[in-house]
């Protein structure tokens, strides 16, 4: 395997996400075997328009917090294993990687240059994401994602930039520190990731469309179930708003200043 972006999880993994021929999400397939290597150019990956990086920093932004729950949980990872400890430290290991070298990563990234923030970065997106959340464990945030795909207007967006407000939520969602809310929201905001329903085309989305997104995130069979307590549409629907007005208000803030 020889990924030349660093735009998602993936590469060393097992898994495969299928979509319907219209971009809404289908089902997880997991193929008999992970890639013998994964090979990784970071020239090429500089050369490469920012946002493919950025989209990736979304993906790898949700890997601590749904390891986090499915170990709370004994949830079952990608395998349906519960996974093993050294799964949780990577997965924890990516975040503090992503928030120490992240915006230096962009900056180098934005002038095509390998720096060696840059480099720790490709790494958190390709390698520690893959290994954290296949041996650790998918839980709301990708959920989320999935039931952002049942409406088309997110189809543009990537799936980091999907999971990353999909993170906003379930930091909603699972009552998660305010400092720590804080942090994300402040990360995202720095290097471009989305904080509202707007940033992902659902400036107007109605709460009929949402109830939509939350009751597909909640579907039986998905990752949402993982969580360490029982979560309904109605809740999702809730916690979509809320990191939507937490988002909004923030913009507003700076706007204003």
């Amino acid at each position: 395997m020889v990924p030349t972006l660093a735009s998602t999880d993936a590469p060393c993994s097992s898994l495969v996400v299928i979509y319907t021929p219209e971009g809404k999400f289908k089902r997880y397939l997991m193929i008999p075997r992970n890639p013998t290597l994964v090979l990784v150019d970071s020239s090429i990956i500089a050369a490469a328009p920012v946002r493919f990086l950025v989209s990736g920093i979304g993906d790898a932004l949700a890997t601590w917090f749904e390891a986090e729950d499915c170990r709370i949980k004994g949830a079952g990872n990608m395998t349906t294993r519960p996974g093993p400890m050294t799964a949780f430290e990577l997965a924890r290991f990516c975040y503090t990687t992503l928030m120490r070298y992240g915006r230096l990563a962009k900056l180098a990234c934005e002038q095509h240059q390998v720096t060696p923030a840059l480099e720790h970065v490709i790494e958190a997106n390709t390698l520690l994401s893959g290994l954290g959340f296949e041996s650790g464990g998918l839980a709301a945030a990708h959920a989320i994602h999935n039931g952002l795909t049942v409406l088309p207007a997110t189809h543009k967006y990537w799936h980091g930039e999907k999971v990353a407000f999909g993170t906003l939520a379930m930091l909603m969602l699972t009552d998660r520190a305010p400092e720590l809310i804080e942090e994300v929201y402040q990360f995202c905001e720095d290097i471009g990731l989305p904080t509202t329903l707007a940033d992902i085309g659902l400036a107007d989305v109605s709460d009929d469309e949402l109830l939509a997104v939350a009751r597909a995130s909640c579907q039986t069979g998905e990752t949402m179930h993982n969580e360490p307590f029982t979560i309904t549409p109605e809740a999702v629907q809730a916690a979509l708003r809320a990191a939507d007005a937490v988002g909004q208000a923030r913009k507003k803030i700076d706007l204003a200043g």
